[in-house]
């Protein structure tokens, strides 16, 4: 049915490519671009090998992402239908330009994000609107788990449960062990940048901004654990309060141990943590880049994986029938299912189906419509749907409170 694209073979890539090679009655050819081209082998060869039933065609090409030129060489020799950017933050708009230059949709999990100032935000990509609407061309932004399924988790609150949402809670619980002393669950570099960065919530028309790792609170996660959480700022908040004008305050909150806390706490002391390059015998060199190349690679983390991820979106507000009403909408995964089905570990897996299903759903006519949007823009039931029929099965409670003011 249609050729695709996919930018990127770490974790997320990994989970891409064998949930398409899963779906093989929509993805029919498939290229895995990257810089390592023997990391996009080694997947086709894993997919050959657990999935040798699939029908999906795939090859593998080396690309630099940063390069424009080079981009555009790719897309007009194997001529896609969309592109699924899980390549680093840092090369969205340079993929968005190339997708513009050769008529290519184009799908992202995580806005894009200066590499010399630790900051992200929709504005950049938001820019792109007329021009992706002159050219008749769709870019669906941020669909990952967070962001992602958590619009959709929004979305499905706005049309099923709600009249006007007015509190907003976006909870993110990783309650996995790997057995390393310290190691991030996606790419290093970009979850250390957003960890230590100042947390941010929207509250009564305005951000609200905090010390890195401030507000903290015990939340239950259902099927999982109470674990602590901490106020960081996530980029669906800005879309969310967007989209949903009726919203008073939104937040997100993430889970973070003891132990992983300590060792970013030195980290950070000694400065391993700092983007600014310094000159380390002739050459300049951040620091993060250097931690990034000595931490284990994230998806190298998978099989020795237990434990479980539980994510889920709590909205308060006024419901159809005009009376008070809280509700959750979550999914809980475990990471030794995941790996065994994918040869992922449970984040991998939380962003990479989403983000097939996204390229599904637009391939297929679903969600389409030219310009630049965000997931929540478009109707939640058949994402939910598809998380359901793919491995990622959505959860409801009703009336229960979970995170508190």
């Amino acid at each position: 049915m249609s050729r695709v694209i996919i930018i990127g073979a770490g974790g997320v890539g990994n989970v891409v490519a064998k949930k398409c090679a899963q779906n093989d009655s929509v993805f029919t050819e498939v290229l895995i671009a990257t810089r390592t081209v023997s990391k996009a082998d080694k997947i086709v060869a894993e997919i050959h090998e657990h999935m040798p039933n699939s029908r999906t065609k795939f090859s593998t090409a080396s690309v630099d992402a940063d390069n424009v030129p080079a981009l555009v060489k790719l897309f007009n020799s194997f001529r896609p239908e969309l592109v699924i950017n899980v390549a680093l933050p840092y090369q969205d708009l340079t993929i968005m330009d190339a997708c513009l230059e050769t008529g290519v949709h184009y799908l992202d999990t995580a806005n894009y994000e200066p590499l010399d100032v630790a900051k992200f935000e929709y504005s950049w990509q938001w820019a792109y609107r007329e021009r992706f609407e002159k050219a008749g061309l769709m870019a669906l932004l941020g669909c990952g788990f967070d962001p992602g399924a958590t619009n959709v988790f929004t979305a499905h609150h706005a049309k099923h449960h709600f009249k006007e949402i007015h509190y907003l809670d976006i909870v993110d619980c990783n309650n996995g062990s790997h057995g390393k002393p310290f190691a991030t669950n996606f790419n290093p570099e970009i979850n250390i940048r957003e960890i230590t960065a100042n947390g941010r919530y929207w509250e009564n028309g305005a951000w609200i901004e905090t010390q890195p790792l401030e507000i903290a609170q015990d939340i239950y996660y259902p099927k999982v654990a109470t674990r602590k959480s901490f106020v960081l700022y996530h980029e669906e908040l800005e879309s969310l309060v967007v989209n949903f004008p009726t919203i008073k305050r939104a937040r997100f909150w993430m889970t973070f141990g003891e132990a992983y806390i300590k060792h970013l706490s030195v980290l950070e002391a000694v400065g391993m943590t700092s983007i600014e390059p310094i000159n380390f015998r002739g050459q300049q060199v951040a620091p993060i880049e250097f931690l990034k190349a000595v931490l284990p690679a994230p998806e190298s983390l998978a099989a020795d994986y237990s434990g479980k991820t539980c994510i889920g979106v709590q909205a308060r507000g006024i419901g159809h029938d005009g009376q008070e009403k809280v509700h959750f909408v979550y999914n809980v995964c475990d990471h030794a299912e995941t790996f065994k089905e994918v040869q992922a570990q449970a984040i991998s897996y939380t962003t990479g189906v989403p983000a097939m299903i996204g390229a599904m759903l637009m391939l297929q006519g679903t969600w389409k419509k030219a310009g630049v949007y965000n997931v929540e823009e478009f109707d939640p039931d058949p994402f939910v749907a598809a998380m359901n029929q793919w491995g990622l099965k959505v959860e409801e409670l009703a009336g229960i409170e979970l995170v508190h003011d």
